[in-house]
Formats: C-alpha cells, structure tokens, sequence
C-alpha cells in the first residue's frame, strides 16, 4: 500500500465511531497504532473501557468499516484495555484500592436503581474489568439479597478493615451483611453518613477498576453529603420513563452537578415491556423520557432497559440477570449501558495527582 494508502487508512480507522463512547477511535478515551506486517495490516486499539467479551463485535465493525481503505489487503486487530483513575470532586483524592468510583442514583425509590447497579457490576466483570459493589443504601439495603450473599458475614484479617464478600465475579459491601435483614436501621443523618464512610473506607478493597456505589434514593442531606465526601469519578441517573420519576431524575442529576461529579449519562428502566404470551409491545410507563432528560441536559442515554419479569425473579433469586442469562438480549441490553457509562468515563479527565510526590515545606 502507497503512502498515500497508509494515510487513507489511518485516516478511515480514526474516524471509526466506537458504539462505546460515541467519539472518534481518535479521540479521547482510545487510541491505535497501525504496524504494516508483509502485504497486511496489524492494528493496536488501546481503549480506556473494558471490552474481553464483547471485543469480537468490535473488531467485524472495525473490518467492515476498512474495507474499502485495505485495497484488498487483510488487517488483523488486538484490543488492549488500560483503565485509568479519573479525577474526582476538587478537594478530594481517589479511593485507595478503586480507579474510580461511580455512583448509580436516582431521584427516587421503586425505579430499579440497585437493579441497574449489580448488572451494571456484572456486565463490567464479564468484560475483565476488576470491580467492586458497595451498598449505599443504609436504609434498605438489597443487595445481600440481590447477590445471594443473604447470612453471610464478612470477616477481618487484621482487626481494621473488613473483607468484602464475593459473589459472580465481583467484590460486594453492605451495611445488610452486617445486620439482620428484619432489623430497622432507625438512625439519624449523622449515624448513616459514618456508616457509609466506614464501610467506604474500612473496606479492604482489591485493585479495581470501578467500585460502582448503590446510592440511597432521594436529594436531601444525606445523598448530598455523600456526593461531596465520596470521591466519585461519575455519575449513573436512573429513572423510569414518566414524569413523576423524571421530575425527580432532575433534582438528582443537578445536585451531582452542583458538586462537580460529571454525569455520565441516563438509564431509563422499564422502558418497554413485552407480552410474554402474544408478544405485544407497550410503553407502560410512558415513551422517551430517558431521552428527553438526556437531551434536557446534554448527557448520554446510556440505553433502555426493558420491564421484565425475569429480571425482578433472577434478582430475588440472588443471580441477577448478566449473571443468570448472560447471552439473553436483556443482559446484552445491560452490558451495553454499562459500556457505554465506562467508555463516557474513559473520555474524561484522568487523575494526575498520584503522578506527583506531596511537598512539604517546612521553616527550620
């Protein structure tokens, strides 16, 4: 291939929009390098996001669109993750032991917010990526049930720090393996932000990629308190298509604008349900919502997840669906949401400030 050809197709690859991001594979949050081996093509994508299960779509995208630039040549791919820490709130340092941390919020309760959060989980374990799952929810936590963790206890290696618990892949703390499950949690504000934090802190978390955080339903003080304390890299609003939710979608969307924490896009849940007997489509809750808040405020939808009922049964089961039927179009449905808020959170700023020693100045 000509020089000319070279630059054609350097030019053809940068230009692929990546289903992840939404952006250029030249733009931030990915790069490559393309290497002539004899008469072929070998290309490098360095992604910011985790793709192991879901590369190979990729890479048939990646020929059918190079297609006409190979002028008859072959190109193989190789995908290369690296995930990096992204910068948090000013003032605050990312979590020892988590890159980043993603909240998953909603305005309100009932709209399957801690549903979106352990797929969410699931799908980017499956993906490689190293993650973990804290429940936010002092009130009433549900992801012990969620996970099949209902009993379980963690322990402690060294008197300090707990051990999170494990399940399906991923890392997993609530106040709820603490406590028995019919106890009220009848505390204060106060009480439930140190709560939190300790479990946040006191938590011997392995080196992961994201620590995806179920966040209490709601704005008031304490949601706002956490969102100035937790160090979060981004933001996940869940809402349910009608207004009543998507009133309330908002108030949790601006406050995590309030205090700096990018939102990285909208989930609408229970988008659409299908008739599991005649196969009728109906828009139970309303059309577009999720769409029009994303637009609203100029964030990504991240997807549409269906109302079915196999998602709230494999969750009572303790095996949510990316787990129970990972091959099954909701799960598909969930992974690429998830995907989609990774590779949001792959564009943005990383954190430099672990590239830097502290200074200390001291007047001998």
């Amino acid at each position: 291939m000509t020089d000319s050809g070279t630059a054609t197709l350097q030019q053809t690859l940068g230009a692929f929009l990546l289903p992840q991001t939404g952006r250029p594979l030249s733009g931030p949050g990915a790069s490559f390098e393309l290497e002539r081996r004899g008469a072929n093509w070998h290309a490098t994508l360095r992604l910011g996001f985790p793709l192991a299960a879901s590369g190979d779509s990729l890479v048939e995208a990646l020929r059918v669109h190079c297609a006409a630039a190979l002028g008859g040549a072959a190109i193989e791919f190789s995908i290369v993750s690296a995930i990096v820490a992204h910068s948090v709130q000013h003032g605050l340092t990312p979590l020892p032991g988590a890159r980043n941390v993603i909240a998953v919020a909603s305005g309100k309760g009932g709209v399957g917010k801690s549903t979106v959060a352990v797929n969410f989980a699931l799908a980017l374990a499956a993906e490689g990526a190293r993650v973990g799952l804290l429940d936010a929810d002092i009130y009433g936590p549900s992801q012990p049930r969620m996970l099949g963790l209902m009993g379980r206890r963690p322990e402690t290696r060294d008197g300090k720090t707990l051990e999170p618990l494990v399940a399906h892949g991923i890392e997993a703390m609530s106040i709820g393996f603490l406590v028995d499950e019919q106890q009220p949690m009848a505390w204060r504000g106060p009480m439930v932000t140190s709560a939190l934090n300790q479990l946040l802190t006191q938590t011997h978390w392995g080196d992961l990629d994201y620590l995806i955080v179920d966040m209490p339903p709601g704005t008031g003080d304490i949601q706002l308190t956490l969102a100035q304390r937790v160090p979060v890299s981004g933001a996940v609003i869940v809402t349910t298509p009608q207004d009543i939710a998507l009133a309330d979608a908002r108030k949790g969307l601006e406050m995590f604008q309030k205090v700096h924490v990018p939102v990285l896009g909208v989930v609408e849940n229970m988008s659409l349900h299908i008739c599991s007997h005649c196969g009728h489509e109906e828009h139970i809750f309303g059309e577009h919502g999720g769409r029009n808040l994303s637009e609203e405020y100029g964030v990504p939808l991240l997807g549409a997840l269906p109302l079915d009922r196999r998602i709230r049964e494999e969750t009572d089961a303790g095996k949510p669906t990316v787990a129970a039927e990972p091959k099954s179009p909701i799960a598909r449905a969930f992974t690429e949401a998830a995907l989609r808020a990774a590779g949001e959170l792959a564009a943005r700023a990383k954190d430099y400030s672990r590239l830097f020693p502290n200074i200390t100045v001291e007047d001998n």
